[in-house]
């Protein structure tokens, strides 16, 4: 088989997606990001990904990575490059049910993986939505609707199988590769494609799921309370909150998980959330943690929500970023503005235990804005807020420049991260550069 690309591995015949290709359209983009690759490659297992990577390097052509999900970042896809698409490395096994231990592809997404390991009691925290892929996740980081009870998707990584830029497959953990399963776990991107993950899955059938609304004064007091009940809580209690400009007020609206199906225990760990204003509505279930990341969400991804993030995490709120983040849900071009909350078991690994070195801060606060100007805009809105950030979030940012990397991996784990990505990707096949 031959095409403009050269010569094409036999392994990959039938795997290889053109723009004359009546797939093309199906696999050209991500959620955020309508792409226009020269070619998208549909693997199966690691050595079609190796003969990818190689026909990359013959053709010249800038490499992109995709698990299957949403993409929030757009880093997914590319314009006139080669797209790597996991998504038939779908295989989801438990390997252990004793110790929770399981082996996922990383072009799964959440939902299906929820509903594999339902009938055994178990579940990760894995992101907010079920069409979130593996692969991206658990290489950067996993907030996810557990995340102060089971931490990040990356502290329960036990090993990963890895196919690096020059085309040889590794399996790396603690013992194996340490180097190499340290940046894996928060900076895998740069260094190679992870094609499965081991994973310690907690104990979870049903959980406490609750919706509230309240509003949002502008000096953001509402909100400093809301830090300051999600600090204090226990570690069952993980929150997220959308806020929501009404005219000219805004209000947030909270979503509560609690891990537990102990209706006392749910209980207690919601009530201090109704002190935080005046909260205009109240809804609690007990519902199945497939429920939260449930089968339809499985929806294509096709450019339908173009838009540009960034984030930033905190330590805290002070009244002047409380201020600042309400000032940019309501502005008259406003951003969208999601904070989850944070801490519990994410505070419990060293921050040099893993190249996610975040693990003091209290809070997560993502800004999205869209078409048109939404970079104009969403740089006008985060401007005021930028000055009170503690770190950020690789998985939430569209903008993958030096000041984005020096925010993700400060200091001596920013030094160690990009001699990594240089020690296994020296050519830059993967095109995720580290400062010089």
């Amino acid at each position: 088989m031959t095409t403009n690309l050269g010569t094409v591995p036999t392994s990959l015949e039938g795997k290889i997606v053109t723009p004359s290709d009546r797939r093309y359209q199906m696999f050209r983009s991500t959620y955020t990001t309508v792409g226009h690759p020269a070619v998208v490659v549909l693997p199966e297992n690691a050595s079609d990904v190796a003969a990818a990577l190689q026909l990359a390097r013959e053709a010249g052509l800038q490499v992109a990575v995709r698990s299957g999900g949403h993409g929030l970042s757009g880093s997914g896809t590319n314009n006139d490059g080669l797209v790597i698409d996991l998504r038939s490395i779908n295989q989801i096994e438990v390997i252990d049910r004793s110790s929770g231990l399981v082996r996922i592809g990383a072009g799964a997404r959440w939902a299906q993986v929820a509903e594999a390991l339902a009938p055994h009691g178990l579940a990760i925290s894995s992101g907010d939505h079920g069409n979130v892929g593996v692969g991206g996740i658990a290489a950067g980081g996993g907030v996810g609707w557990l995340v102060r009870q089971y931490g990040l998707t990356i502290d329960h990584i036990r090993a990963v199988e890895v196919v690096l830029p020059d085309g040889t497959t590794v399996r790396t953990d603690a013992e194996t590769h340490p180097e190499l399963f340290w940046v894996m776990r928060g900076a895998g991107a740069g260094a190679g494609i992870a094609v499965s993950f081991e994973i310690e899955a907690m104990e979870l059938r049903n959980v406490g799921y609750a919706q509230l609304v309240a509003p949002v004064d502008a000096a953001g007091n509402a909100l400093r309370r809301w830090a300051d009940v999600t600090a204090r809580s226990p570690r069952e209690l993980s929150t997220a909150v959308m806020l929501s400009p009404q005219g000219p007020t805004t209000v947030a609206v909270i979503t509560a998980v609690v891990t537990s199906d102990n209706p006392s225990v749910i209980r207690d760990a919601l009530e201090p959330l109704f002190g935080i204003g005046d909260v205009m509505a109240k809804q609690a279930h007990i519902v199945p943690y497939t429920e939260l990341v449930p089968r339809f969400h499985l929806h294509a991804n096709s450019g339908q929500m173009p838009s540009s993030t960034t984030n930033g995490l905190f330590t805290g709120l002070t009244p002047e970023a409380a201020r600042a983040l309400v000032t940019a849900a309501n502005a008259p071009n406003p951003a969208f503005i999601q904070l989850r909350s944070l801490g519990g078991a994410t505070h419990d690994p060293a921050p040099s235990d893993m190249a996610f070195a975040h693990r003091h801060q209290d809070i997560l606060a993502v800004a999205s804005t869209f078409p048109p100007n939404e970079r104009t805009t969403l740089a006008a809105a985060w401007n005021p807020v930028a000055p009170h950030i503690d770190g950020a979030y690789i998985n939430f940012e569209s903008t993958r420049d030096e000041g984005a990397f020096a925010r993700a991996y400060p200091g001596e784990t920013g030094t160690r991260v990009a001699e990594l990505w240089k020690r296994y990707d020296p050519d830059g096949v993967l095109r995720l550069r580290a400062p010089a």
